[in-house]
Order: C-alpha cells, then sequence, then structure tokens
C-alpha cells in the first residue's frame, strides 16, 4: 500500500494537475436496471492512439444483484499532499464503489491491471449499519485523513442522512462523522474546502421517496431536498443552513473551486416548480457567513402532449433536468448537464457571478433525441447525465443514465445506454469527437465515470 515516494498521480496544487499527462482509460459504473444481473465497473479505452479506442475493454462484474452501482471514487488523491493530516506514501489504487440501493460497498484494486480491475474487499451493509448508523452510500470522496462517504439515509433507511469515514488502507469502516449536525437532516453531496475549514453538504430525499421513482406528491409538496448545509470540517459541527426556498427542489451536486484561496462553488438546482426550470447558484462568503446568488436560469422548452412522457403530459414542457455540473481544473468553465432536453452547456465562469455561455451540444433529449455523428443517424434518447472533465480540460466525457426506476419516469420507451466524449477549446467552445461513441450493451445502464490518474471531481488540493 504505501511507496516510497509520493504517488505519481498526487499533485500539489491544480496549477500542477493540469500538467499531467493525458488518461488512457476510464472507468464506468454500470447497472442492471431489472436487478436480475450483476451490476459492473466496465473499463473504457480513451487512448485516441489504440486500436480499441471507444470500446468497453474490460467489465467486473459486483457479486451479487441489485446493488445499483451510482456513484463511486478513488481511495486516496492529491489531498493526501495536505500539511494538515499528510499521507504522501499512500497510493490512489482502489475504487470505492458502493452500491445505492443495497448499500453495500466494493473495494477494487486497479494496480496489478488496470484494464482488469479485481475486486478485494466487500463491505457488506450490516456492517456500514453497525459502525456508522448509516445506509445507501451515495457520494465517496478522498480526504486527507480517510475516505467520506455521504449516505442518504440511516441505518433504517429513513432521516437522518449524513456522512461515515472509512479507513483509506485498511477499509474498515471508521464511524460516523458528524459530532454536532444541528437541523440537517436530508443528505446528498459532500466535498469541501480545505482551505476554509469548511464541509458542504446538500440534499435529496430518504429511501421510499426516490427507491421507486420521484414521487410527485413529495415533489410539489416542495419535501425534496432545497437546502445547502456548512460545517466545520475540524470540529465536525453544523454551522450554518441556507434554504433556497419552496419552488426549488433537488439541490443537487456540489462543485468547490479547486484553488484553495477560493472560498466559493456551484451547485445545480434540478426544478423550479414555479416553471419548470433549472438553475445554477453560487455559494460564497458574505461577511463572516456563507450566501447563494442564482446565477443561472434554464427554462423549460414547450412541446406538444404527445411528444411527453406521462409524468410531463400535462405540463406541456421540457423541462431542462440539470441532473449534473463540472468544474474545470482551473476552474474558467463549467459543465451543465441537461438531462431532459439533451443540451450540455459549457459557461465560462471565470467571474463566478457573470457567467458567459461558450459552448453547446445536444444529444438524445426527451422530445429531441438528437443523434450523434458515430451512430449512423439514429435518434438517441437518455441525455447528458454524469459528466466528468480531465485535468487538463480538453476532453469531457458523459453518460445518459440517472436512476434506475427515474429513467422510466422520463424515458418510459427503454433508456438505450451511451457515452461519449467532447473536445474544448482552451478559449471555450466545445464539439463532439466524432470517433468516440459507446453504444452500451442493453442489459446495463453507464453512470458515473472516474478517469485514470484523477479527473476535475476526484481530487482536491492544500495549495494554490
Amino acid at each position: 500500500m504505501a511507496t516510497w515516494k509520493p504517488d505519481a498521480s498526487f499533485y500539489p496544487s491544480p496549477r500542477m494537475a493540469m500538467k499531467a499527462p493525458p488518461e488512457t482509460l476510464a472507468y464506468v459504473a454500470t447497472f442492471d436496471p431489472t436487478r436480475q444481473v450483476p451490476d459492473s465497473l466496465a473499463v473504457v479505452d480513451v487512448d485516441p492512439a489504440s486500436a480499441t479506442y471507444s470500446r468497453i475493454i474490460g467489465n467486473v462484474a459486483m457479486p451479487n444483484t441489485g446493488d445499483e452501482l451510482h456513484h463511486f471514487g478513488w481511495n486516496a488523491c492529491s489531498s493526501c499532499l495536505c500539511p494538515n493530516a499528510p499521507h504522501p506514501h499512500t497510493e490512489r489504487r482502489y475504487l470505492v464503489v458502493p452500491g445505492l440501493r443495497s448499500s453495500r460497498i466494493h473495494i477494487l484494486d486497479t494496480k496489478p491491471d488496470p484494464k482488469a480491475p479485481q475486486i478485494v474487499k466487500v463491505i457488506e451493509p450490516e456492517v456500514v449499519a453497525e459502525r456508522a448508523g448509516y445506509s445507501r452510500p451515495h457520494t465517496v470522496h478522498c480526504g486527507p485523513e480517510g475516505i467520506y462517504v455521504a449516505a442518504l439515509a440511516n441505518a433504517e433507511g429513513e432521516a437522518p442522512g449524513g456522512i461515515f469515514l472509512i479507513d483509506h488502507e485498511t477499509f474498515d469502516v471508521r464511524g460516523r462523522w458528524e459530532i454536532d449536525r444541528g437541523p440537517q437532516e436530508l443528505a446528498y453531496d459532500a466535498w469541501w474546502h480545505l482551505g476554509y475549514d469548511t464541509m458542504v453538504t446538500s440534499e435529496w430525499g430518504l429511501p421510499g421517496d426516490f427507491e421507486n421513482g420521484l414521487v410527485p406528491e413529495v415533489l410539489l409538496g416542495a419535501k425534496y431536498g432545497r437546502r445547502l448545509h456548512f460545517w466545520n470540517l475540524h470540529t465536525r459541527r453544523h454551522e450554518q443552513t441556507i434554504d433556497f426556498g419552496d419552488k426549488y427542489q433537488l439541490v443537487f451536486e456540489l462543485r468547490p473551486a479547486h484553488d484553495p484561496t477560493k472560498a466559493y462553488g456551484f451547485v445545480n438546482c434540478v426544478l423550479s416548480l414555479e416553471d419548470l426550470s433549472s438553475s445554477i447558484w453560487v455559494w460564497h462568503r458574505e461577511g463572516d457567513k456563507w450566501a447563494v446568488t442564482k446565477i443561472i436560469d434554464i427554462p423549460a422548452e414547450p412541446a406538444y402532449p404527445d411528444l411527453l412522457p406521462p409524468v410531463l403530459k400535462g405540463f406541456k414542457a421540457v423541462p431542462p433536468l440539470v441532473t449534473d455540473i463540472d468544474l474545470s481544473m482551473d476552474d474558467r468553465f463549467l459543465y451543465v448537464s441537461c438531462w431532459g432536453t439533451g443540451d450540455l452547456l459549457q459557461y465560462d465562469v471565470s467571474e463566478p457571478l457573470r457567467p458567459k455561455l461558450t459552448g453547446t451540444v445536444q444529444i438524445g433529449g426527451i422530445v429531441a433525441r438528437a443523434g450523434h455523428p458515430a451512430a449512423n443517424g439514429k435518434p438517441l434518447n437518455g441525455g447528458p447525465q454524469m459528466v466528468e472533465v480531465s485535468r487538463d480540460g480538453r476532453r469531457i466525457y458523459f453518460t445518459n443514465s440517472l436512476y434506475g426506476v427515474i429513467d422510466e419516469q422520463f424515458y418510459p420507451e427503454g433508456l438505450k445506454g451511451w457515452m461519449v466524449k467532447l473536445d474544448a477549446s482552451p478559449e471555450g467552445g466545445i464539439a463532439f469527437d466524432e470517433k468516440f461513441f459507446v453504444e452500451w450493451p442493453q442489459s446495463h445502464r453507464p453512470h458515473q465515470v472516474r478517469l485514470e490518474g484523477g479527473d476535475c471531481s476526484s481530487d482536491s488540493y492544500c495549495y494554490p
């Protein structure tokens, strides 16, 4: 596990990480929506010089069925170089892959053969429940002291959800992170500002309100997540809540600035109950408190009811459904996935409160069914969902499945999985790589992407 020198993929600063060599492999969490076949971790060749470019070249089946692999991450990353809790000789070697539905966590070793990872440990849900008091593990982040896992529910599947830690070498579950959670009940994403000793968490809902699909009564009653929570990262105590208001639902993905001297970050709100729009917000300091400012509104698009799934027919519109965002390593470009309309948007956020739209592509979409240059004119469904950016900011990868039962609500004809890649210009602008289109096997759907050596949502840094 330990090495004589720091892992070559660890970088003290985001500026140095941008000079890392290009990735040649992508790891993709894939799941069987019928829960009849084991989920798997797929390995995709992303090396343009390779004869197997844009193909699935490896597949690791999980030992059980029904896990619903979703988000995952590395055991260790650049935060191991932080001076407050240094672990410079730990390796970025293991992928930590939870099942969101099963609460089972898989540890996969990528070192012997990066193209064929091996399952070396499975943490059963009973262990997570007993040691941490949580279930439904969602977000995985490698932190200075260990592996942070955000979970959506307690051991009984109810509130509160929260965070627990796993040792990044032994993979023992250490326990619950929070000392004082204050008013926090719902959970979803979690990330931090290491330079400001601050943890930020967001909200989705409880398992009973999403495991069988989004519940209209809960949504229209504004009972899904709508708050950000700010914590003291060192004392593990809740310090502040910001409520977006009852018209905003599903405050999801957290993307803090990579530069540890910057005290701001971006978060998406999936849906406005007022007009079905999505929005992007910035959290930032305002005096001695945190505040949020809405910077982008993305409107719903009118549509004929006959073209819409039952859940949307009465609204006569397609909501953008912004379900993921990602921030380039230099904190310049924000990528926004519009799963409903099929748009992937690029904004220049050099001035965080004054974003400028610099690039747009469209693929899939509830109504658009836009194709891809390599798909031979075939209409595609699903839309841009989990998005990942290479460390140098030149390549953007994304997949099209959100969550099994929710896929069926918005794409009831059956979502067919795919993964694509965009090329990004250094000064703004994006375009499809016409040679990169991975059509997923029908038994599975792809969700989160992790890039070999790290990416723009895997690592955090202690030096500017």
